[in-house]
């Protein structure tokens, strides 16, 4: 269950395979609440359903379904890439506001394009609590995207269009993420922030395909060329929240298809159970806690490392991009860098895999609300 085999015939890799940080990865459950308190732990599978209003008494002051539900933060990530091009999308709900962000970047000619929307209030979208088969879309005027979560179906889809002036789309997007269960381990979490506060994430890397019109050009993403990661996130996260997300997809040297998304965030026990993991050709290596630190700040390198030898980059930010919010009771900045990652990170297998000047992306997100 998560553990390493020590039966190794390659001597190169015995002492890391001996030492090797493993986690218990356990079968499906239908939730992660019982009997009114969040569970702990790292499963192979999405859960049935997400509800974290099923939590009892989240805070030591009662409060009513309404304002516990406002406290709950709740976004989507989809990021994708081929030899070309570089696509990432977030959806979030923050409940005092709605916020999607969409960046869009072309390596050959080191073009940089990025929309956004700002909606106050919670009423333009709901993300859906399963992953079965739910959908989600947006209210917005100008602004449209259609999300269709059907894991039952082994995908996940992102229908999105953004019109310019006088009704004409500046921006059309349709993607689709092949989770094969048969193909694809992907990585459901829940942690704590305290004993009955909580959060969830779920994560996959998998083939993508589809197309996105850009100013009237059509760019195809074919599934042998290009490789996603999803991750879908709630919680009942800090009043003052602060996430560090790395993340990047591609193939390796020798054309396996691989990716890692890392966080360092403000949950307790992050040893036992942590949000970090790699994927090589669909196998998913549960990663231990990493430290992200930025010695001449956020524009400069950021080093990734851990404490087990299993993670090792550099990421090197190319091209900025930086929202800040302040509306009164709550306060935003969210930094989001395209840059390059070097280093290696280590499978289930205790294989090094090396990063050479791969493209991918940063998030620094500080919330107050």
């Amino acid at each position: 269950m998560g553990g390493v085999a020590c039966h190794c015939h390659n001597s190169i890799y015995a002492d890391i395979l001996i030492l090797m940080y493993t986690r218990e990865i356990q079968p499906p459950r239908d939730t992660p609440v019982e009997n009114g308190i969040p569970v702990q732990g790292t499963w192979d599978r999405a859960f049935k359903e997400v509800n974290l209003l099923d939590i009892h008494r989240p805070y030591r002051t009662p409060l009513p379904g309404w304002a516990r539900d406002y406290r709950i933060k709740e976004w989507q990530r989809f990021a994708a890439q081929d030899d070309r091009y570089f696509f990432a999308a977030l959806l979030a709900n923050f409940k005092l506001y709605c916020f999607a962000q969409i960046h869009l970047y072309d390596k050959e000619k080191g073009e940089s394009y990025q929309f956004k929307k700002l909606l106050p209030g919670k009423g333009w979208w709901r993300l859906p609590r399963n992953l079965a088969n739910a959908s989600a879309g947006s209210l917005s005027k100008r602004f449209f995207f259609l999300i269709h979560n059907w894991l039952d179906a082994d995908s996940t889809m992102l229908d999105v269009d953004i019109e310019a002036e006088r009704g004409k789309s500046i921006l059309t997007v349709y993607l689709g993420y092949n989770i094969n269960k048969d193909k694809i381990n992907p990585m459901a979490v829940s942690l704590c922030f305290s004993e009955h506060r909580s959060m969830y994430a779920f994560k996959a890397a998998a083939p993508v395909h589809g197309d996105i019109v850009f100013m009237g050009k059509r760019i195809t993403m074919e599934p042998e060329r290009t490789t996603g990661i999803f991750c879908d996130y709630k919680g009942f996260f800090p009043y003052r929240m602060r996430n560090v997300m790395c993340s990047s997809m591609g193939f390796s040297a020798d054309g396996r298809r691989f990716g890692f998304h890392l966080g360092e965030n403000q949950a307790k026990e992050t040893n036992r159970n942590n949000e970090n993991a790699l994927w090589t050709d669909g196998r998913v290596t549960p990663l231990p806690p990493v430290r992200i630190t930025m010695p001449k700040g956020a524009d400069s390198n950021w080093i990734i490392q851990d404490m087990e030898g299993m993670v090792d980059l550099v990421f090197t930010p190319k091209v900025n991009h930086n929202d800040n919010f302040n509306m009164l009771i709550t306060s935003a900045d969210y930094n989001t860098p395209l840059g390059h990652y070097n280093g290696m990170v280590v499978n289930s297998d205790g294989e090094k895999i090396q990063v050479h000047n791969m493209l991918g992306m940063g998030e620094i997100l500080h919330l107050r609300m």
